[in-house]
């Protein structure tokens, strides 16, 4: 995860001074930030792969909340984070230039549910895709993986516009070369080529189908299946677009939804999947919900719009991040009323039945609602 935006869009989480050890350009536009864990912060910065933390520091006369997926696998037992700077005005820029190693910056506790349990005793065949500094996750989750899993198997199929721009790229490289058995790794191109045609352009549904095709056909430990039929969970980090064409080109290539999991480095508007279900119009509702320790009460025209989208239209400082269903940032407990509570990435089953939603992903299917932004 990779997302910028100033304090008021983001729920109220618990920071830590840590001490900046290390800062380090890797590419033109990337760079890491390593931090020390004191032995009193060890059990609150204890972390599963795939998770992120918020930094909040200043840029331009404005607080930023950050958050930024690890690269560190949790045996490393530090917090090493890749981040991009996408333009020039960019807060990430000022983040890279006003802090030096020694520097104390205000880091929050690990959160996020891009994650896996661990089965270290099993044979599974786990694939990624990233896209650009989308890596960030994957290489937390790979390190872990090689780390603890002897008998799984890692393919990962990374993304970016050219040789010079692959952030980690020395990094994954020696994973592969220590692990040549259980990892394989393809770099694919958009704007070099490299005398290749199978690599050159973007991760897409037809470079989906050209890997199943060419690359994942033979499987040495089963003469009757595919590494395609073998894989048990997919991996996917990028910007909205790569996730929504990659998770479905996975879904339509027989990978059941609940084993592809994505995590989003970008604000994006759309659903993943396709919204396969029609509501019946309902007008003149009335939202009433609780956020901040604030009581507000929304007048929504009908239902063709989700809760989340609506309440922002109309100014509300509701809390986001990807509007996808999958960073759980608008997570809140239905107190009143019906929704329709589409597919995410976020809540467990358990949750769901708790009465808790995702407001970005539930249509209203009642005249009257309230929510509860605090209970979280």
């Amino acid at each position: 995860m990779d997302t910028e935006k100033k304090s008021p869009k983001i729920r109220q989480v618990a920071f830590h001074k840590l001490r900046l050890t290390q800062k380090k350009k890797i590419t033109a536009n990337t760079f890491t930030l390593d931090f020390e864990i004191p032995d009193a912060l060890k059990p609150a910065f204890r972390f599963e792969a795939g998770q992120y933390v918020t930094i909040k520091y200043p840029s331009g006369g404005e607080i930023y909340h950050n958050d930024f997926s690890m690269t560190s696998a949790p045996h490393e037992e530090r917090i090493s984070l890749g981040i991009k700077i996408n333009r020039e005005d960019s807060s990430t820029k000022d983040l890279f230039e006003a802090f030096q190693p020694g520097d104390l910056l205000d880091v929050s506790e690990p959160r996020g549910r891009f994650t896996l349990v661990s089965k270290p005793h099993e044979f599974r065949t786990i694939i990624g895709f990233a896209g650009g500094i989308g890596i960030t996750p994957l290489l937390s989750h790979f390190k872990n993986i090689l780390h603890l899993e002897p008998r799984t198997r890692l393919f990962l199929f990374y993304g970016n516009k050219s040789k010079q721009e692959v952030p980690f790229k020395e990094e994954i490289d020696a994973l592969h070369e220590k692990y040549a058995d259980r990892f394989e790794v393809h770099y694919f191109y958009s704007r070099e080529k490299v005398g290749n045609a199978f690599l050159e352009g973007r991760l897409d549904e037809k470079k989906v189908e050209l890997i199943i095709n060419q690359l994942m056909m033979i499987d040495d430990t089963d003469e009757e299946s595919t590494l395609w039929d073998s894989v048990d969970e997919v991996l996917i980090c990028g910007k909205g677009e790569m996730i929504k064409n990659l998770a479905n080109a996975c879904y339509n290539n027989g990978i059941p939804k609940k084993n592809i999991h994505f995590e989003l480095f970008e604000e994006y508007n759309d659903d993943i999947y396709p919204v396969e279900k029609e509501f019946p119009l309902i007008e003149d509702i009335t939202l009433d919900f609780k956020l901040f320790n604030k009581e507000y009460s929304a007048q929504l025209k009908n239902n063709k719009v989700k809760l989340l989208q609506q309440l922002l239209i109309d100014g509300y400082p509701v809390p986001y991040s990807c509007k996808s269903g999958i960073c759980g940032s608008c997570e809140c407990m239905l107190e009143e009323g019906e929704v329709e509570l589409l597919e995410n990435e976020y809540l467990t089953e358990k949750e769901e039945a708790s009465g808790k939603i995702l407001a970005c992903m539930s249509v209203a299917m009642s005249k009257k609602i309230k929510l509860n932004f605090d209970l979280i």
